[in-house]
């Protein structure tokens, strides 16, 4: 049963939803989010990564980088750039990309829920990025990145959306720089709200699709404010989040590069991979893996189909994964990436950038080789959360993003 609640979001003014509109914080880096932020000093990453105001010389997590967050904030909720709602609502958050179309319902989900499994996870979190998004959380009194949850569609919450979607003027309509579309309706009428929250009762398990981080920081931020306020019920028992149907969400690939064949030649590395899998040199354009338990490999200026051995394939959520089986026969034992979250050997490439920049990127190494994979799944998410086991890193890719600063939620 899943508790999910109306709050009173804090937005931006209709007028500036399009400049305030940022992608996620862990989007980039220092040097890339100080650059938008000076093209765009209205950018919500202005907030998000305070330490965009400072010098390279101040520490990212420094105590006046979070106070710094916390000023902006407020000063621009006084001075106009947001506005509170009246009154708790739901909202509808519809992105549109390259003709895909999500709607998701913009809701606060239980920290009790998270805690109780309720909502599933499928990878794990590193503890300094959470000390960092539990400061900015607990230092700004509000959580302004929604995590993005999905669930096994419902019909009726579908009809729901739908209805609203025809009878409801957005409050938002507006095209990003990258070409997403964005709309918000805000659900304000009692009986609607009421009707989706108990319909959500009615929801076994949540899921986080993207934002593990963003999740368990908001988690962690709330509990200790419940504890400072002697186990009183809050607002910070409750965290932003957009839940979407499991049917409205695209997974995209996820790939690798390594920068080279640690120590072997393209010669002999082919010769190995061919131990794991059939190995084919590419001859049309069709450069992409076609289904589940094969990848295509860039080697060389060349491009090759593997398809794994029926001796690694298996029905286990997690090792039949195909960045599992890359992972364990190839990136592992012949090139050395044992731990891939760590090595600097390898660096991960959302789908989103498309194969020419494998191809362009893997060719600034001398001997580097890259693995384009077939997408997961939402069934295979689901079955790795619901065993209580947890993805490789770098599994999944979700495309559109969510946006930062179009919900606030005050706690």
């Amino acid at each position: 049963m899943a508790d999910i609640r109306a709050f009173r979001g804090i937005r931006p003014r209709w007028d500036l939803a399009n400049v305030i509109a940022a992608l996620p914080y862990d989007v980039y880096n220092r040097e890339e989010a100080t650059k938008v932020v000076a093209d765009n000093p209205m950018s919500f990453l202005s907030i998000d990564r305070a330490e965009t105001a400072f010098g390279p010389e101040t520490d990212t997590y420094a105590d006046e980088v979070y106070k710094k967050a916390h000023d902006l904030l407020w000063e621009r909720v006084e001075k106009g750039d947001f506005v509170k709602d009246d009154k708790p609502c739901l909202y509808l958050y519809e992105l549109e990309m390259k003709g895909h179309v999500q709607t998701g319902i913009v809701a606060c989900a239980s920290i009790d829920d998270y805690l109780n499994d309720v909502i599933k996870k499928h990878e794990n979190t590193r503890a300094d990025k959470e000390r960092d998004r539990i400061r900015h959380v607990d230092t700004c009194g509000a959580q302004t990145g929604p995590i993005f949850l999905a669930y096994k569609e419902n019909k009726k919450i579908t009809d729901i959306i739908n209805k609203i979607k025809v009878g409801k003027k957005p409050i938002n309509n507006f095209t990003s720089d990258d070409g997403v579309r964005h709309t918000v309706t805000v659900i304000d009428d009692d009986a609607t709200i009421k009707e989706i929250t108990d319909l959500f009762r009615d929801t076994k398990y949540l899921y986080i699709a993207d934002g593990h981080h963003r999740a368990a920081s908001a988690v962690k931020a709330g509990l200790m404010r419940r504890e400072a306020n002697g186990g009183k019920a809050g607002e910070y028992d409750y965290f932003l989040s957009v839940l979407f149907a499991d049917t409205q969400l695209s997974i995209m690939d996820y790939n690798r590069i390594v920068h080279d064949l640690n120590g072997n030649s393209p010669e002999a590395f082919l010769k190995k991979v061919r131990d794991i899998a059939d190995v084919a040199e590419i001859a049309t354009k069709v450069l992409k893996p076609a289904k589940r338990g094969e990848c295509t490999m860039y080697l060389g200026h060349k491009w090759y189909r593997l398809v794994f051995k029926e001796k690694y394939l298996t029905d286990d959520p997690v090792e039949g994964m195909d960045v599992s089986i890359l992972q364990n026969n190839i990136l592992a034992p012949i090139l050395d990436i044992d731990d891939p979250k760590t090595n600097e050997r390898i660096e991960f490439v959302g789908g989103i950038r498309g194969l020419d920049f494998l191809e362009k990127h893997t060719d600034d190494f001398d001997s580097g080789v890259a693995f384009a994979m077939y997408p997961v799944s939402m069934k295979e998410l689901f079955d790795v959360a619901d065993a209580g086991l947890l993805m490789p890193p770098k599994s999944t890719w979700f495309e559109p993003k969510l946006r930062s600063g179009l919900f606030i939620h005050e706690i």
